[in-house]
């Protein structure tokens, strides 16, 4: 199991286009990845529905988690995504 957390630094948290935006990356990663805000329940990180059921908000600590060979990588680019402000770009 490879987990990374992050600290999620949108503006408006992981809601319409941030979401879209994680959502869109974890799936181009192939691998299946969950979620969770503090030491709430895993979701599945690649359902644009899970990911705002989060209501995640700007400052709130994510972790992200995998069982795929090869995550670490994976993770390490999605925790990069999440710290930055999504709707900034």
């Amino acid at each position: 199991m490879t987990q990374r957390t992050a600290t999620v630094a949108s503006s408006s948290g992981l809601h319409a286009r941030p979401a879209k935006l994680f959502v869109k990356a974890v799936q181009e990663k192939g691998i299946p990845v969950t979620i969770a805000a503090g030491d709430g329940p895993d979701l599945n990180a690649a359902s644009i529905l899970s990911l705002m059921g989060l209501a995640a908000s700007k400052g709130t600590v994510v972790t992200l988690k995998s069982e795929a060979p090869g995550a670490e990588v994976a993770l390490d680019e999605l925790v990069v995504l999440l710290e930055t402000d999504l709707d900034a770009e």
